[in-house]
């Protein structure tokens, strides 16, 4: 969007027609409300930016189905010469007329039309330049059908307008709806508005309603009707006399449908000669992902000190619109409270609305139609000067931030150094505070424009968080998105039938129907479009219940961008789920499902072995498919999408492993009710999920990763090796920065199990090069140690004493497992189990060494260890994982 610079921030609203309650659609299911459809329609009016046009920024829903609509908006109008009493110079009235068929080619070039022009929607900035407002109001209502009153000024609508009457969906005396007005219906309303212009008043203002449709048709019928209309204002002679050309000019616009010109035609009538050689053509400005040069708009003044910014710079007025409205909203903005204090919304007692009903005897009772549902265009100022006093102590500089050395190491911004109080509160009162969030957003914004330069800086600025308004764009720069993802998205067959058509319509009904953009007939169109375009694209994979669910968070980000949603989708699912959209994705499923069962087993083997004793484990696959727990690592399915984006925020900064950690941190927040329950009610808890703190499960489930060694979290079945890169949690997880997979593979590299032997161990395996290194990061300094200044892993070697005795890891103790176990495998109380309970609160490793024979394990490479992890919990004596260990 363009910087709001001398603009303001204008509401108005109005209601859309209200549907039955007792009618459902074809597909069985609730109408869809008008206001619903309405809301969806808009969105893309916010992508329809051009100078001569005002820009939208925002549409919300209220009650009874009213909906206001925030856009950009100036004081001045056309309105305002007429008020005057004076006439325009026909220079002034060919600048006009020029400016206007600019903004009316521009929509005819996005399939709109404006249907609405009047002398009071042809707004002027400072410089007097034409800015188009409501020029979205005939498209978003679709064509007019979705509200009760007519689209447009019967002063200012083509005589074929007029002629075919008002149209409601709800009417059965009509058969059919009329066809949409087309590109010339704007050139009839501006040939009226210019003959104002120079009449210097309003036609027919003295003549009533109906006189003055009778006349409009009328004039369809005549020949000279700019005679006509001269003759009746009594200003032909002065037309005539001060241009003719311009005459001739308003006499082509006052000619039949099928003579009159579009706008794009009238641009290149001889009579702009000596205008159109003063306007540049429009070129938008080319976006973030998009083979366009981005920086081709710019340009540097003549003279350089231009750059310099005064004392008293408004630095608010150099950003978006779209982004001084968000920060509006967050300093306390209200379009209701805004709206009422105009009296535009006039609130009744429940009483003094009710309908009017007539008695048998003829006496009537109640209140007539209410006025207060009929348009009222007016269009209110939003003022600004709580926000400016909100930000007065924000400094200039803040709006220029200089980029931090991409050297450091730092895991905190040095953009919040001014707010670093605020950094510390909870995320959801940090995407409230407006000075915070201002700086954010510049920061970001500033890091998006030079993405993929600074990558590394967009990921670590996302480790602090990432600013609500721009988290669409930040999540596809964390997802390594770059290059035309349009011209890619477009050469996909999104439109000849394919098997799995079906199956997509049954399930998008289902998806998010609470949230109202979401459940908007535009985003079901686009929800099919996105996930065919996957699906087409992927022939090697397949269409799973619960692909459109996956699609949400990023088709709900980037609703007017359906190219970058499908790429966003198209990078997540192999990062993250790769091969689970097979045809036949059981063995993928199965050995996910071991691994996080695992995964529980280690972090929290209380509640590990509670699950095995009643049932439910990974065995029951079906079970685990079909319920919400399946859907937790994502939680698309769970949570709404507020929750889902703060999770996701996280989850993208991580590698394919960390859905694991959230799935166990998930299960810690639902530990108690767990172990208290059997089988059946622990199906019942994830049926029906409880309020989960994302917030917590985001902090959890770093801690857990940061704690988990790759090689435990290692799946045959994840994404083939690629470059390694960050994953975003700073110096403290440089040792799991990527996944295992991406790693070299030597000797000590973990090797692949098959499925049956990977369910046969309770616990996870690790690789031996994990293991040395975890013993080294344990013995290198404070920051592995816990508070008593022990480390945190220890080594349980278990082959009998002679083997211990000629080597072993350092620091490791000895309980041979036939001391340890019974020929069952089960562990036995004895004393060597016994020195277990001094080691509470470490990482405990069960490890089988085969070593050289030499002694030094310093300088001779190992042979062969095979480590299981047994807990990392603050009970690692709960041992029963013991019971399934296959040593080897």
């Amino acid at each position: 969007m363009r910087p709001l610079k001398d603009a303001q921030l204008g509401a108005f609203t109005f209601f859309a027609s209200a549907l039955p309650h007792d009618v459902c659609g074809s597909n069985g299911l609730p109408l869809t409300p008008n206001s619903i459809k309405i809301l969806g329609r808009f969105q893309i009016l916010k992508t329809v930016t051009h100078p001569r046009l005002c820009q939208y920024v925002d549409i919300t829903r209220g009650k009874h189905e009213r909906l206001i609509v925030v856009a950009e908006h100036y004081e001045s109008c056309l309105s305002d010469f007429q008020k005057q009493g004076k006439t325009v110079s026909p220079e002034k009235v060919l600048k006009i007329a020029y400016e206007v068929l600019e903004g009316l080619e521009f929509m005819n070039k996005h399939g709109m039309v404006h249907r609405a022009l009047s002398a009071h929607n042809v707004l002027m900035d400072c410089k007097a330049n034409v800015k188009l407002a409501k020029f979205g109001l005939y498209h978003m209502t679709d064509h007019g059908a979705d509200v009760d009153f007519p689209i447009g000024y019967p002063s200012y609508l083509a005589p074929e307008v007029i002629a075919q009457g008002s149209f409601h969906p709800s009417d059965s005396s009509h058969d059919e709806a009329p066809l949409p007005s087309g590109p010339k219906t704007d050139v009839w309303s501006l040939g009226v508005l210019l003959f104002e212009l120079c009449a210097g008043r309003r036609l027919l203002q003295n003549i009533d309603i109906s006189e003055r449709l009778k006349f409009i048709l009328t004039l369809g019928c005549i020949d000279d009707i700019v005679t006509v209309l001269a003759e009746e204002h009594g200003c032909l002679d002065a037309i005539k006399v001060e241009s003719k050309s311009l005459a001739v000019f308003v006499d082509i616009i006052f000619c039949s449908v099928s003579s009159r010109p579009t706008p794009a035609e009238l641009l290149g009538d001889p009579v702009f000669n000596g205008v159109s050689c003063l306007y540049t053509p429009f070129q938008k400005p080319g976006s973030l992902f998009s083979s366009s040069l981005r920086c081709a708009h710019l340009e540097l003044p003549e003279d350089i000190s231009d750059l310099c910014k005064d004392d008293d710079e408004d630095y608010l007025s150099e950003r978006a619109i779209d982004e001084v409205y968000h920060l509006w909203c967050l300093a306390g903005g209200d379009l209701e409270k805004e709206l009422t204090n105009k009296e535009i919304i006039q609130s009744k007692p429940p009483i003094c609305t009710l309908p009017n009903f007539v008695m048998e005897d003829g006496e009537s009772f109640g209140q007539g139609r209410d006025r207060s549902f009929l348009l009222d265009d007016t269009t209110v100022t939003l003022s600004l000067c709580q926000l400016r006093n909100r930000l007065k102590d924000v400094a200039g500089e803040a709006y220029y931030p200089l980029l931090e050395d991409e050297q450091s190491s730092l895991p905190q911004s040095n953009s919040s150094n001014e707010l670093s109080a605020t950094v510390t509160l909870p995320l959801i009162i940090r995407e409230r505070d407006t000075e915070y969030q201002l700086i954010r957003i510049i920061l970001f914004d500033r890091l998006l424009k030079a993405y993929p330069y600074k990558k590394n800086l967009v990921w670590k600025e996302a480790r602090v968080d990432i600013p609500p308004l721009i988290r669409g764009l930040a999540w596809a720069a964390l997802l390594g998105i770059e290059g035309d993802i349009q011209a890619k998205y477009e050469s996909i067959d999104k439109d000849t039938p394919i098997p799995t058509d079906r199956q997509i319509e049954v399930d998008i009904p289902r998806c998010h129907q609470y949230d109202e953009l979401l459940s908007s007939p535009q985003g079901h169109i686009k929800f099919r479009r996105v996930l065919k375009a996957w699906v087409v694209s992927h022939p090697d994979l397949v269409y799973w219940q619960g692909l459109d669910s996956l699609c949400a968070p990023f088709l709900y980000l980037n609703f007017n961008n359906e190219a970058l949603a499908y790429a966003c989708m198209s990078a997540f699912i192999p990062k993250y789920l790769y091969n689970f959209f097979l045809k036949d994705n059981s063995h993928v499923i199965q050995e996910y499902l071991t691994v996080f069962s695992q995964m529980i087993a280690f972090h929290d083997p209380e509640l590990s072995n509670h699950l095995n004793e009643i049932g439910f484990i990974p065995d029951y696959s079906v079970i685990f498919v079909k319920s919400p727990l399946f859907c937790v690592y994502f939680c698309t399915d769970v949570f709404p999408l507020h929750k889902i984006f703060h999770l996701w925020d996280t989850l993208l900064l991580g590698n394919s492993s960390f859905p694991f950690c959230i799935g166990v941190a998930i299960l810690q927040q639902l530990r108690d009710r767990l172990l208290a329950n059997g089988f059946n009610e622990c199906i019942l808890l994830f049926s029906d999920l409880p309020e989960i703190d994302i917030e917590r499960c985001v902090r959890e489930s770093i801690n857990l990763f940061c704690w988990t060694p790759k090689s435990a979290t290692y799946r045959q079945h994840a994404q083939p090796p690629k470059a390694s890169g960050d994953n975003g949690f700073g110096k403290t997880a440089t040792y799991y920065s990527s996944d295992y997979q991406d790693m070299p593979k030597t000797d000590l590299s973990r090797e692949p199990l098959a499925l049956c032997d990977l369910k046969a161990e309770v616990s996870p395996r690790i690789s031996a090069e994990d293991l040395i290194d975890l013993c080294e990061l344990s013995l290198a300094g404070p920051t592995k140690r816990t508070k008593a200044g022990k480390p945190k892993i220890i080594a349980v070697d278990i082959r009998n004493v002679e083997d211990f005795s000629r080597g072993h890891i350092s620091g490791s103790i000895n309980i041979p497992f036939s001391a340890a176990f019974n020929p069952d495998g089960e562990l036995v109380q004895c004393p060597a189990t016994g020195i277990l309970q001094n080691y509470r609160g470490r990482v405990i490793v069960l490890t089988f060494v085969v070593l050289s024979e030499h002694l030094n394990l310093s300088t001779i490479p190992y042979k062969q260890i095979s480590a299981n992890l047994i807990c990392h919990s603050h009970e690692p004596h709960s041992l029963k994982s013991f019971k399934r260990v296959t040593l080897k």
